[in-house]
C-alpha cells in the first residue's frame, strides 16, 4: 500500500530509505491490476487530493498501476485505459466521468483456422459508422458511442455481437473470434423438379419431401415407391413398388433404409403399394451412382426413408381414408425435450369391396391358384371364402438430452394376410399366406466440438413369408422365408476446415437367412440356414469451393465379409472406391462425373412353381460363394444439366456392370431357369429430362434408352438380353395448381420387355425326359407388344375450420383401359399341353381418399 507521509524529511538518507520502499511498490505492482476506486482513495492520501465520481461508473474498472510517482502523468494513464473525462476542477479537486465516446480496436480471427479474417464489415449499429479489417484482420474505429453495439459480419461467418465497451481500452486490440457457418447455399439446389417437393441436390442424389410434395398423375397420397418411378431411369415392369428396376436392376440390388433400418418387405397388397406412411416421412433421399461410403449393399441404388426428426411445439396429426384403407398419424410433444410419433394403416379390404379392391385383386391373383379356381366350369358346386388384409404401424420417441446430444428410437411393423379357404364335392383346401416385417432401431447423433460430431445407430430387423396349402388332409406344403438382422453403425464427421469435411466410420451387420420347405406326400422336408458377418470401415472427404461451385466428394469402403453358417465356410476382403464431382460451368448450367463399387451379400430368388399362392415367389437367400457368390458392381455416369428461371434440361449417361449374378435371381422362365448358372450384366444407357416449371404449373418429357444384356459362359448363346432390357422409354406429363385445386396428367411409354418363346410345331415338347419339359427358342429372342398407359389425379384442399386442414382427392390409373402385356410364360399342364401365361396390367382403376390435417 501507499504511505502517506504527514512530515518531510530533508536528510538524503531518510529520503532515500523513504523511496526505495515506494519505488519497489510501484515496479511490484505495475504488473497487476488493481480495483480502481481503491486505488484512487490512495492516490487521495498519497497526493493530498479529492476525485468526484460516481460509484457505479467505476465500480467494476481495473487499473494497471504505471511505472511514474508524477501525478500528471498517472492521471494521463488514467484516461488512456478507462477511456474516462479527468476535469481538473483546482488544484486539489478533479471530476471524474465516463465519457460518452471511446475508440475501438480489435483482431478478428477464424476460430475454425485460428487464421485471420480480412475484409469482414464492422458495423456500430444504429449508426452509419463501419470500416472492413485489413490484410490483417484489424480494425480500429474511433469516437464510437460507449453504449453502443457491435455487429462483425463476413460471408460464411456466423455474426457476431460485442459492445463497444468490451473494445475500448485494450492494449493490445482484443481478438475476437468468429464461428464459420456451414449452412448450404439454398440456390444451388433446384427446388421444383417435375412437381413441388421433389428436388435435386448438390451431389445429384433426389429428394422427396413429403410435406411439400404436389402432385402427380395417377397419385393422390405421396405414395414415395410410386413417387420414385417418375424419375428418369426408375420403373417397374411390372407395375409395382416391390419391383422397382433402377437402370435395369433387379428389386433386391436396391438397398431400402427406413430411420437407418434395412427393409426386407416395401410392399401392401403384394406391391401394388408402399409399406410406408407417407405422413410421417420427412424426406426421402434416391441416390443412383455416386453413392456415399457409409452406405453398403444396393449394387443399383440406395432409396433413404427417413421419418421427421425434429421435437415439435404441439400436437399435429390427420387422419384420412381411401377406396382401399384407412390410417391416422399424429406427433404428441410430452415436453420441451421428448416427443412421441405414430403412425397407423389398416385396409378395409375383408370387408369392403371397393372398385379399387376389385382392379388390384384381378391384377395380383390373375395367374394364381385363387383365380384359376374361381375359373373353374363349374363353379356353383364350390363355396369360398377369401380373408385378405393389411395394416402397418410405426412408432418413434424423440428426446433432446441438450442442444448437442439427440437420442431417437424408431418402431415399424407391416403385415400382409391372405387365407383362401375352397369347399366342393372332394373336399377342403385351404390356403395360408402371411407376410410380416418388424423392425427396432435407435440412433444418437452427439456434437463435440464445433468442429467434430458422431453419429450411433443401430437396429434389429426380422422378416418372414409364411405359406400353407393344404389341398388335401393327405397332403400339404408348408414354407417359410425368415431374414434375421442386427446392425451396428458409427458415422464421425470431422470438420478439417470451412471448405472440407471429413467422414470416417465403422459398421457391423450381421444376418442370417432360412429357407424352410415341408411337403407330406411324398414326404420331403429342407431347412437350409445361413448367416454372414460383414465388418466395414470407411472414410470419405468433402470437399466444397468457397464460391459453391465446384464439389468434390471421394471415399473408400472396406468390407470384411465372413460366411459363417455354409457346408463350407468362407471370407472376403471388398474394397469400394466411390466418387462424385460437380462443377457449375456457368450460371444455371452444371456437370456431373459420378462413380461407384458396390458389392451385396444377399439376394432374392425367383419360385416360379405355384408355392405362397403363386402371388410372392421371392425368397432372400444368402451368397455362399459357390452356388450364389457376392454380387458386385460398377458403375459410372457423366451428367450435364441447366436449370435457370423456369427451365430445366438434364442429360446422363452411364455404364453399369453387374457380376456374380444367378439364373435363379433374375427371374427366367424359360429352360435356364432352374440350371443355376452364374453370369452377369452390363447396362448402358442415357436418360434425358426436360422440365418448364412456373408456380402454377409444370410439365415435363422424358427419355430413357438402355441395351441391357446377359453374359452366361455356359448357356447358348453366352449372351443375350436381359430380362429387364427396355430399350425405349417415354414419359410426358403435366401438373397444374389454380388456388386450392390441383391436377396431374400423363402418360407412360416404353418398348417391350424380352421373353423366350416354345420352338414352333412339333418341337415344342421334349418327351423322352420325365417330367416333360418345353423345347424353347433362343433365350429371350421375342419381345412383349409396347406398353401406354394415361394417369390423372385431382386434389382440392379446403378448411373444416380454424386449424383443421381437408382435403379430397380422385385418379385414374390406365385412364383409357389398355390392355398392356407384361410378362408372357408357359408351363406344361395335366393333359400334357403348353399353356401359355400372360400377365395384364391394371384396367381402368378409380381411387378417391378424403383427409384431415390438424
Amino acid at each position: 500500500m501507499l504511505k502517506h507521509h504527514k512530515y518531510v524529511v530533508f536528510p538524503i538518507a531518510l529520503f532515500l530509505f523513504l523511496l526505495v520502499p515506494y519505488s519497489n511498490w510501484a515496479q511490484e505492482n505495475s504488473a497487476r491490476k488493481v480495483n480502481l476506486i481503491g486505488y484512487l482513495e490512495e492516490l487521495e492520501r498519497e497526493y493530498n487530493i479529492k476525485f468526484s465520481y460516481v460509484d457505479q461508473d467505476l465500480g467494476q474498472l481495473q487499473f494497471s498501476i504505471p511505472d511514474t510517482t508524477a501525478l500528471p502523468q498517472i492521471l494521463e494513464e488514467l484516461r488512456k485505459q478507462t477511456l474516462l473525462d479527468i476535469t481538473k476542477l483546482n488544484d486539489r479537486y478533479f471530476a471524474i466521468s465516463k465519457s460518452k465516446f471511446v475508440d475501438i480496436c480489435a483482431n478478428v480471427v477464424d476460430n475454425f483456422e485460428n487464421s485471420t479474417i480480412m475484409n469482414a464489415t464492422v458495423q456500430v449499429l444504429g449508426s452509419n459508422i463501419s470500416q472492413i479489417t485489413d490484410l490483417e484482420g484489424q480494425f480500429s474505429i474511433n469516437g464510437v458511442p460507449r453504449n453502443a453495439n457491435i455487429a462483425i459480419k463476413h460471408l460464411g461467418f456466423k455474426t457476431k455481437f460485442i459492445s463497444a465497451e468490451e473494445l475500448a481500452g485494450n492494449n493490445p486490440c482484443k481478438t475476437i473470434l468468429l464461428s464459420p457457418n456451414y449452412q448450404e447455399l439454398e440456390e444451388v439446389v433446384v427446388y421444383q423438379f417435375l412437381t413441388t417437393g421433389i428436388t435435386k441436390e448438390p451431389d445429384a442424389s433426389i429428394e422427396l419431401n413429403t410435406d411439400k410434395f404436389g402432385i402427380l398423375p395417377g397419385l393422390i397420397e405421396p405414395d414415395v415407391l410410386q413417387t420414385i418411378q417418375a424419375l428418369p431411369g426408375i420403373k417397374s415392369v411390372d407395375e409395382t413398388v416391390s419391383d422397382i428396376n433402377v437402370r435395369g436392376g433387379t428389386n433386391d440390388q436396391n438397398l431400402v433404409l427406413w430411420d437407418g433400418i434395412k427393409m426386407y418387405h416395401s410392399g401392401h397388397f403384394f406391391g401394388l403399394i408402399s409399406a410406408f406412411n407417407p405422413y410421417l416421412i420427412e424426406n426421402v433421399n434416391i441416390i443412383k451412382n455416386g453413392t456415399s461410403v457409409q452406405y453398403g449393399d444396393g449394387v443399383s441404388s440406395v432409396i433413404n426413408i427417413n421419418t421427421r426428426n425434429n421435437i415439435s411445439e404441439s400436437f399435429v396429426g390427420g387422419a384420412g381414408f381411401n377406396l382401399l384403407s384407412g390410417d391416422i398419424f399424429g406427433q404428441l410433444p410430452l415436453s420441451e425435450k421428448v416427443s412421441v410419433q405414430f403412425s397407423g394403416r389398416r385396409s378395409t379390404t375383408d370387408f369392403i369391396s371397393t372398385p379399387t379392391y376389385n382392379r388390384f385383386f384381378d391384377k395380383v391373383f390373375q395367374d394364381s391358384e385363387v383365380k384359376e379356381n374361381n375359373n373353374t366350369s363349374n363353379p356353383e358346386n364350390i363355396v369360398r371364402d377369401e380373408d385378405f388384409y393389411f395394416y402397418d404401424f410405426t412408432g418413434k420417441l424423440l428426446y433432446d438430452i441438450n442442444e448437442n446430444q439427440k437420442a431417437r428410437l424408431s418402431f415399424i411393423n407391416t403385415n400382409n394376410h391372405l387365407k383362401y379357404t375352397e369347399e366342393n364335392e372332394s373336399g377342403t383346401s385351404k390356403s395360408l399366406l402371411e407376410q410380416t416385417n418388424l423392425s427396432f432401431g435407435g440412433s444418437l447423433e452427439s456434437t463435440w466440438t464445433p468442429r467434430w460430431s458422431t453419429h450411433l445407430n443401430l437396429y434389429y430387423t426380422r422378416y418372414n413369408l409364411d405359406s400353407q396349402n393344404i389341398p388335401s388332409p393327405s397332403q400339404q406344403l408348408f414354407q417359410s422365408n425368415q431374414v434375421l438382422e442386427k446392425a451396428i453403425k458409427l458415422n464421425t464427421n470431422y470438420k478439417l476446415n470451412h471448405n472440407l469435411n471429413w467422414l470416417n466410420g465403422y459398421q457391423l451387420n450381421e444376418v442370417g437367412i432360412t429357407n424352410f420347405t415341408q411337403v407330406t406326400q411324398p414326404a420331403y422336408k429342407s431347412n437350409i440356414k445361413g448367416v454372414i458377418m460383414t465388418h466395414s470401415l470407411f472414410s470419405e472427404l468433402d470437399y466444397r469451393s468457397k464460391n459453391e461451385k465446384f464439389n468434390a466428394r471421394g471415399g473408400l469402403r472396406l468390407n470384411y465379409i465372413k460366411n459363417l453358417k455354409t457346408f463350407k465356410t468362407f471370407d472376403e476382403f471388398i474394397l469400394e472406391p466411390r466418387l462424385n464431382l460437380n462443377y457449375t460451368l456457368t450460371d444455371g448450367l452444371k456437370t456431373e462425373l459420378l462413380g461407384e463399387f458396390k458389392s451385396q451379400t444377399t439376394n432374392q430368388i425367383i419360385d416360379l412353381e405355384q408355392n405362397f399362392l403363386g402371388i410372392e415367389k421371392r425368397r432372400w437367400i444368402l451368397s455362399d460363394n459357390e452356388i450364389l457368390p457376392i454380387t458386385k458392381s460398377k458403375q459410372i455416369s457423366l451428367g450435364l444439366n441447366y436449370d435457370k428461371n423456369t427451365l430445366y434440361v438434364g442429360i446422363e449417361g452411364f455404364y453399369k456392370k453387374v457380376d456374380g449374378i444367378s439364373t435363379a435371381t433374375q427371374g427366367f422362365q424359360n429352360q435356364d431357369q432352374f440350371n443355376g448358372e452364374i453370369g452377369k450384366y452390363d447396362v448402358s444407357g442415357i436418360e434425358f429430362l426436360i422440365n418448364k416449371k412456373t408456380t402454377t404449373y409444370s410439365t415435363w418429357l422424358s427419355y430413357a434408352y438402355n441395351t441391357n444384356n446377359y453374359t452366361f459362359e455356359n448357356i447358348t448363346p453366352n449372351q443375350f438380353p436381359n430380362n429387364l432390357d427396355i430399350r425405349h422409354t417415354i414419359t410426358f406429363a403435366g401438373t397444374y395448381t389454380y388456388k386450392s385445386f390441383r391436377m396431374g396428367l400423363g402418360a407412360n411409354y416404353h418398348t417391350g420387355r424380352p421373353y423366350t418363346k416354345p420352338q414352333e410345331g412339333n418341337n415344342a415338347l421334349i418327351l423322352n425326359v420325365f417330367p416333360n419339359q418345353i423345347n424353347y427358342e433362343e433365350p429371350n429372342s421375342s419381345r412383349l407388344p409396347a406398353y401406354l398407359r394415361a394417369d390423372a389425379s385431382f386434389i382440392y384442399n379446403f378448411k373444416i375450420s380454424e386449424g383443421i386442414k381437408s382435403s379430397v382427392g380422385a385418379s385414374v390409373l390406365n385412364l383409357f383401359n389398355k390392355k398392356n402385356i407384361l410378362n408372357i410364360y408357359y408351363r406344361i399342364n395335366e393333359q400334357n399341353e403348353i399353356e401359355t401365361i400372360e400377365r395384364v396390367s391394371l384396367g381402368i382403376t378409380p381411387n378417391f381418399s378424403f383427409r384431415m390435417s390438424f
